[in-house]
């Protein structure tokens, strides 16, 4: 990056590794330097959470609101009926109106841990696409909205092009998702002031699209940044394990489990983790980034304690890290271990160990679950589980049983 920027948050950007690209680096830089810039990131309710994908999102409005502007986050409850067809094979399923709801309700539980929502300045705003969308007359939106996109151009777009050129069907329903999203800046601006739309780089030709909308028919000049679409070292979407997502609501991925999943950060990515998921100094993330053996597993504990802190507080980050300790170092059992509670009917005349396994999210199939104690990778009460037909019942939960999977997962099955 050779841009040099005056205004705090672009540098912020361009320091911790946000910034893929922008739409116009300088006239951004001066709107930056100039006053308050209201910028907004949309999420679709496609979940009742959302996961670590999302969080390099939060991430930069976060420091988007601490730098002075103010962030605004739109809940997709129009677009969501649609669904976003870019970089998918497939088309999205259609979700009822009443669940897009309640997903939303799930969504708005996790921002107030990251932004202010009140009547300062740069306060945050959280808004909802179908305020402006549910009620779009067809005709007058054809006439007044759709002849300023061309089709031609809208083909080009990478999203689009790598679903025609693998010959996989793109609906006409998905064709107008990025009219939709266009018109949502367009309106964002009327309405709100709102000069830049920041996104994940798959976002580009969306944002583009509402730039140039919102020029041709208001006359006004905005913006687009992206940030870079996150994979891990091993090549792995960020946020996603051999155990599925990694949410952001505690009801949905335990705070130990968040905890644990930073803790297992690889080697190559904690000092880049550290400059995008915390706000400790870049020096020190760079620092504690460059530790190497046993020295960057403390670097490690710092970024889970960090990122947990901020989501869920100090005391679940405290409380994780404590328990990771009882249960690695001393062999212990630990207070917070994800727990699987199992009722004398569920045991009834005994359950078999292949099944408590995936029951207590061990193991994604009872097929993985015997292959796991076929490969000496399972543990009872850390003693090497090696009966894949053994059956529990009531009397061997008398006292809660720890069941291991390799040397980082673990969970309690408790009689209850």
């Amino acid at each position: 990056m050779t841009y040099h920027p005056k205004s705090e948050f672009m540098s912020v950007m361009i320091e911790r590794g946000f910034l893929a690209d922008c739409t116009d680096y300088q006239g951004l830089d001066e709107k930056l330097s100039n006053g308050v810039v209201p910028a907004y990131i949309g999420f679709d309710a496609t979940a009742t959470s959302l996961h670590v994908g999302s969080l390099i999102q939060i991430m930069m409005l976060r420091w988007l609101q601490k730098t002075g502007h103010k962030p605004i986050t739109l809940m997709g409850g129009g677009t969501t009926k649609v669904g976003d067809p870019s970089f998918r094979a497939d088309e999205r399923p259609l979700l009822t109106p009443e669940k897009i709801d309640e997903n939303i309700a799930g969504i708005k539980r996790v921002f107030a841990a990251y932004m202010s929502y009140d009547d300062a300045p740069n306060g945050a705003l959280m808004l909802n696409n179908a305020e402006w969308l549910d009620n779009l007359n067809y005709l007058e939106f054809l006439r007044d909205i759709g002849r300023h996109f061309s089709i031609n151009r809208m083909l080009s777009f990478e999203s689009v092009k790598s679903r025609l050129d693998r010959e996989q069907s793109l609906s006409f329903l998905e064709f107008n998702y990025m009219i939709l999203q266009a018109y949502d800046f367009l309106e964002l601006n009327r309405r709100y002031g709102c000069l830049l739309q920041l996104g994940g780089s798959d976002q580009w030709g969306n944002i583009v699209n509402g730039i140039d909308l919102t020029r041709r028919v208001l006359d006004h000049e905005i913006y687009g940044m992206t940030s870079h679409l996150l994979t891990t070292s091993d090549g792995k979407k960020m946020g996603k394990t051999a155990d599925g997502a990694v949410w952001l609501n505690a009801d949905m991925t335990a705070p130990y489990a968040f905890w644990q999943f930073w803790r297992n950060t690889t080697d190559a990515d904690t000092g880049r983790f550290l400059k995008l998921y915390t706000e400790l100094p870049v020096e020190e993330c760079d620092r504690l980034g460059a530790l190497e053996g046993a020295d960057i597993n403390a670097a490690k504990i710092i970024l889970a304690n960090a990122v947990t802190t901020m989501l869920h507080g100090a005391e679940a980050a405290a409380a994780a890290e404590a328990t990771a300790r009882e249960v690695f170092e001393k062999g212990g059992v630990g207070d917070d271990l994800p727990t699987l509670t199992l009722s004398a009917d569920d045991l009834g005349d005994g359950m078999s160990i292949v099944q408590i396994i995936v029951k207590a999210g061990l193991a994604g199939s009872g097929k993985e679950a015997k292959r796991l104690i076929s490969d000496n990778g399972a543990k009872l009460n850390d003693e090497p589980l090696s009966d894949a037909g053994l059956m529990v019942d009531a009397t061997m939960l008398v006292t809660p049983m720890k069941l291991s999977a390799g040397k980082k997962r673990h969970a309690l099955v408790q009689l209850g």
